[in-house]
């Protein structure tokens, strides 16, 4: 296992990102650790710190019921596909979780360069949300990454920035519960993550409250630019590294 110290920065940097732009904790945490060990080992560290703070994230804003009703038939999918996954998809060797790890992050970081908005017709939020939550559960499964398609489906939504950072926060606590649920199915939750998940959880906190307070002072505009370059790189190199 990684040192409780190398774990304990990552999770610092993630939970800034997080603080700083409401997202990006599991995918900087599970992308860095991605260098280090295998994606469903990472996965398992990052359950307790992630579910942690985007429960924070999902209770605080005050529109918790109108964002979940809108997310419903999103949230059953990633259920859905999530444990469908843990059921069908075979065990990945550690360069094929790697290569599909580095892939997702590229298109994630493409995704945001380009900054496309795209719009979902509140008519049709039931059958797109719940055909987007199932993609969502089977790649979250595959990689531990939440971010592809349900960022930007959540996005198309038309929330206000506080209605989005609570729904990102609703997504991301319901994948990361399915998520725990699908690895302990797989046999990799166990009690040799308990420490290093504390480790993580603390650094976390920690981060996201410094971001937090950094949100107000920096340009959000370019954080996003620096953050979404930074991701396309460690994508890429995630990618070519389970080539080789």
């Amino acid at each position: 296992m990684t040192s409780l110290a190398l774990i304990a920065a990552i999770f610092l940097l993630a939970g800034f990102v997080k603080g700083v732009i409401g997202m990006g904790l599991p995918t900087v945490a599970v992308g860095v650790l991605g260098l280090l060990m295998s994606p469903s080992q990472a996965a398992a560290v990052l359950i307790v710190p992630s579910l942690v703070t985007n429960v924070w994230q999902a209770f605080a804003g005050g529109h918790l019921r109108e964002v979940a009703w809108r997310l419903w038939p999103m949230l059953a999918g990633v259920c859905i596909g999530t444990y469908a996954a843990a059921l069908v998809v075979p065990n990945a060797s550690g360069g094929q979780a790697t290569i599909w790890l580095g892939l997702a992050l590229v298109v994630y970081a493409a995704f945001g360069l380009c900054n496309i908005h795209l719009h979902t017709p509140q008519r049709h939020e039931g059958w797109i949300g719940s055909i987007v939550g199932v993609v969502t559960g089977v790649i979250s499964f595959a990689t531990a990454v939440f971010a592809i398609p349900g960022v930007p489906y959540v996005q198309s939504l038309g929330f206000d920035r506080d209605r989005l950072v609570q729904a990102l926060g609703i997504s991301f606590t319901v994948s990361t519960i399915a998520l725990a649920a699908a690895l302990s199915h797989t046999g990799e939750m166990t009690a040799s993550v308990v420490v290093p998940s504390a480790a993580a959880l603390a650094a976390a906190l920690l981060g996201m409250a410094v971001g937090q307070k950094v949100r107000g002072l920096a340009s959000p505009k370019t954080f996003r630019l620096c953050f979404f370059i930074g991701l396309l790189a460690l994508g890429a190199h995630l990618a070519l590294h389970g080539l080789l």
